[in-house]
């Protein structure tokens, strides 16, 4: 037992040993990389100091002189013109990458070779988008979660074209203004001869409605007028007269105050009506700093180091292998 008590401990001692030798050429290798890069920097801090210049100033005047902005209109697509609305969105993106700068002239974009890119997506509002139908898209919200993650399905595309307002999102290499882009983009969206034709249908229909609803809140007024003056005349005469749920007055009072509702609801929907692609909000010129907008005078100086570090990494490496095999 004593034999092989000791021979474990030695065994301990040994694997002990192995680790600390380990550690001590791990940070030995770490000290002499260190300081190979410290003689690097000194030797060549010259050349570095001027590559960090040169990247700076590089830097600093593209990031004055490239600059992009981003811009944003938020729209309601009425009378179902969702689909068309984002066909139409489609197109114009397609033709910017092709870099058709004469169909963006003829729809009255100006300096169009400064419009980079667009895109459409819907502003995400379940809670609108159940109150616009509440029972029935209620139902269906839920049906469908029954079979997948309710997140995902008020995100996919086919959901997320139903909801109310959605964000046209448009990035300029310049300062823009609304009569140079945003005009042009939505005289284009709204010129349709059949949604036109849609749009008078749908404002006539309305304003017919509102009169028929007028006529009847009129009629519904001289019969509460009428009934007001037989209660006043029997209360003169002494005679009591009693009205049942049959005279139906509470409906009549009912029926009116929802009329009234209604017509507040269809002058509402009047306001947005005019316009088949409706602007609600627009924001221009806001500068544009994802990516390496705005960063290139930091990033250019390590980008500068980094290819010359490289490079003398490369010649150095050939230089030894060129020895090694005695070219």
């Amino acid at each position: 037992m004593s034999i092989d008590s000791q021979k474990n401990i030695e065994d301990q001692e040994i694997d002990l040993s192995i680790i600390s030798k380990g550690i001590g050429s791990f940070f030995q290798k770490l000290s002499n990389s260190l300081f190979r890069s410290i003689q690097f920097v000194i030797k060549h801090f010259v050349i570095l100091g001027i590559l960090i210049v040169i990247g700076v100033g590089l830097g600093l005047f593209l990031d004055k002189t490239y600059k992009n902005y981003d811009n944003q209109i938020i729209v309601t697509p009425n009378f179902g013109s969702t689909d068309y609305l984002y066909s139409k969105i489609d197109l114009i993106e397609s033709r910017i990458k092709e870099r058709d700068t004469a169909f963006l002239k003829t729809i009255g974009v100006q300096e169009p070779s400064k419009l980079s890119k667009i895109e459409i997506k819907p502003i995400i509002d379940i809670y609108r988008f159940i109150n616009t139908n509440s029972e029935q898209n209620f139902e269906l919200l839920k049906l469908m979660a029954e079979d997948g993650d309710i997140k995902k399905i008020v995100e996919e595309k086919t959901t997320s074209k139903n909801y109310t307002f959605h964000t046209i999102s448009f990035v300029t290499k310049k300062l823009t203004t609304d009569k140079k882009t945003i005009q042009p983009i939505m005289d284009f969206l709204n010129t349709n001869d059949f949604y036109t034709k849609f749009q008078k249908e749908q404002v006539n229909n309305i304003k017919t409605k509102m009169a028929e609803n007028d006529s009847i809140i009129a009629q519904i007024d001289g019969f509460l007028n009428s009934f007001s003056n037989t209660i006043n005349g029997s209360t003169k005469s002494d005679k009591l007269v009693y009205y049942n749920e049959n005279t139906q007055l509470n409906d009549v009072i009912n029926t009116k105050n929802k009329l009234i509702s209604e017509q507040g609801s269809l002058r509402l929907d009047m306001v947005s009506l005019d316009k088949i692609i409706k602007e609600n909000s627009s924001t221009t010129n806001i500068e544009n700093d994802k990516s390496v907008n705005g960063k290139l005078k930091l990033i250019l100086p390590l980008l500068f180091i980094f290819v010359y570090i490289f490079i003398r990494f490369f010649i150095g490496f050939y230089r030894k292998q060129a020895v090694k095999n005695k070219l």
